[in-house]
């Protein structure tokens, strides 16, 4: 199963970690230089949890910024 929400559709989204090396400007350097990027994967916070669905219970997989702002009816 893919990790992507079933409301919204959030799914990874892709991006890179920059490692700099130097000494700030305003600290007296002659500033931060870029030496490695990296790329890097942002996972969605997918949940799967019982949804109440138009009188049926059923699990579904949902991010939990749906889950927060009450688009998803959670059913115990």
């Amino acid at each position: 199963m893919s990790n992507v929400c079933e409301i919204c559709g959030k799914k990874k989204a892709y991006g890179a970690r920059i490692i700099r090396r130097g000494l700030a400007k305003k600290k007296g350097g002659i500033g931060m230089h870029v030496v490695k990027v990296s790329p890097r994967v942002f996972e969605p916070n997918i949940q799967t949890v019982k949804v109440n669905d138009n009188g049926t219970i059923c699990r579904k997989k949902v991010c939990t910024a749906c889950i927060r702002s009450g688009k998803v009816m959670k059913v115990s």
